[in-house]
């Protein structure tokens, strides 16, 4: 039995995590699976009533699950950055979770900004580094407020902490088997050091992989190459830095925040998996926000369980949704409700037995 920590979060979270458990349990029933869920009430409402986010002893009980779903974080009266360092930057870094893994994948029916590109172009994956660079937090403000201020912000990369993401890398793009191309994104001309460590660790760790190209674009030609041709790629491995940017232009390429899912991976420890959007607060409660990206973290956190038919399943079932139900990837306009469309993606897994 699968132990599941839920962590539904703010505004729209718990809507589109409910769906997402909604296509869980009938994906379950189907394949014969069992799990258990555990609710945690970490996010914004915990911390304007107790000023709490998340203590040493809520991470040691989150070390003891399999796996974790996660629904957003954010509220209009929190100030920013205090949830994301407090709960998700403290979550990855404590629980070692140092892949962020996110498909960039357009989906049939959904409508693409690019001009005549099709599902067949949009299906790549890009993996962030996820527990160093610029997010370490090392650095600081001396003179703050006087017209001497300084700001500083290290780009702290380790070989260990570089390898171990190249490394998954490459085992991925074996395991995906398609174009098995990985290409670096970096800014080598420009962080000497930084980068200059990733192209070397890149190189070194290629030569294990003969059969896996290897290729190189700076982070500026990745994302025009993402924008005219996104065909080109198969695996992307980059930077913390540089992944949050490239990742957020790979949701609206595939869609939108509606479609786009990612996990934080820690391959030998808990992972947790979590739809990109948002909060999404002016939405909240009208049960019009669009659950399927919800529902296909859910689908990513089966396949890293090792629940590989569900996954399809789950997969297949959100493709027959928005290939031939929905209207639109955006909350409002689907034609449906947030509700309905989780019940649609039920029905949609139950017909493909």
């Amino acid at each position: 039995m699968y132990s599941i920590a839920v962590i539904p979060g703010d505004g729209t979270g718990p809507e589109v995590i409910a769906e997402a458990l909604k296509v869980l349990d009938a994906t379950a029933k189907l394949k014969g699976f069992r799990y258990r869920t555990n609710t945690y009430d970490f996010g914004a409402r915990r911390y304007l009533a107790t000023g709490k986010i998340i203590d040493d002893g809520d991470v040691q009980e989150l070390r003891s699950y399999d796996a974790m779903l996660l629904g957003a974080v954010g509220h209009p009266d929190v100030p920013p950055g205090i949830l994301e360092k407090g709960l998700l930057l403290r979550l990855r870094f404590e629980l070692d979770q140092y892949i962020n893994l996110r498909p960039v994948k357009l989906y049939p029916g959904v409508e693409c900004p690019l001009a005549d590109k099709s599902p067949e172009d949009i299906d790549f994956v890009v993996i962030r580094e996820n527990t160093e660079g610029l997010y370490t937090g090392m650095g600081g403000i001396t003179y703050k407020g006087t017209p001497n201020e300084v700001a500083t912000q290290v780009m702290c990369n380790t070989r260990y902490g570089v390898e171990r993401c190249i490394r998954y890398a490459f085992e991925l793009t074996r395991k995906r088997n398609r174009k098995k191309m990985l290409t670096l994104c970096g800014k080598t001309n420009v962080l000497t050091f930084a980068h200059d460590l990733w192209w070397r660790t890149f190189n070194e760790v290629g030569e294990e992989y003969p059969d896996i190209k290897r290729d190189y674009a700076h982070v500026d030609a990745t994302c025009m190459w993402m924008v005219k041709n996104p065909e080109y790629f198969d695996v992307i491995v980059t930077c913390n830095m540089f992944g949050d940017i490239i990742t957020d232009l790979g949701a609206m390429i595939q869609g939108g925040m509606g479609v786009a899912a990612g996990g934080n991976i820690n391959p030998a420890g808990v992972s947790m998996f979590e739809p990109i959007g948002g909060s999404a607060p002016k939405y909240t409660g009208k049960n019009v926000i669009n659950p399927i990206a919800a529902i296909s973290a859910m689908g990513m956190m089966l396949e890293h369980l090792g629940e590989h038919e569900a996954a399809d399943a789950v997969e297949r079932a959100v493709v027959h949704v928005t290939a031939n139900r929905l209207r639109s990837m955006s909350a409002g306009k689907m034609g449906y409700s947030t509700s309905e469309v989780g019940d649609l993606v039920v029905e949609a897994v139950g017909a493909a037995k």
